[in-house]
């Protein structure tokens, strides 16, 4: 899936998606990152054309992992849910001190 695309899968308009992923779902989206970097600084491309040609190539790679994973778990990766059940600025309130009797 595209970003796009995960957000639709997530019900998600303008939160950030990396913190609505659990655990796997970052990591295999990681795998797909670092792959598409080393693939891209390996073949040394340059231009447009050949950098997305390594991203399709890194999100490829890390697509069969993912799809190797969900067959060994018997469940998908990838699922709706999201990580963060409180908005993100609720979190990052910090709760009052209490008075010490």
């Amino acid at each position: 899936m595209t970003p796009n695309e995960y957000k639709r899968h997530k019900g998600l308009d303008r939160q950030n998606l990396r913190d609505h992923m659990n655990d796997l779902e970052l990591i295999f989206a990681m795998l797909g990152e670092r792959v598409s970097t080393e693939i891209t600084r390996t073949k040394d491309a340059q231009l447009f054309n050949e950098c997305s040609i390594a991203a399709k190539e890194g999100g490829e790679v890390a697509g069969n992992a993912r799809k190797d994973a969900e067959k060994k778990i018997g469940k998908p990766i990838s699922t709706q849910d999201n990580y963060l059940e409180k908005p993100q600025s609720s979190m990052r309130k910090l709760p009052k001190k209490q008075k010490q009797p």
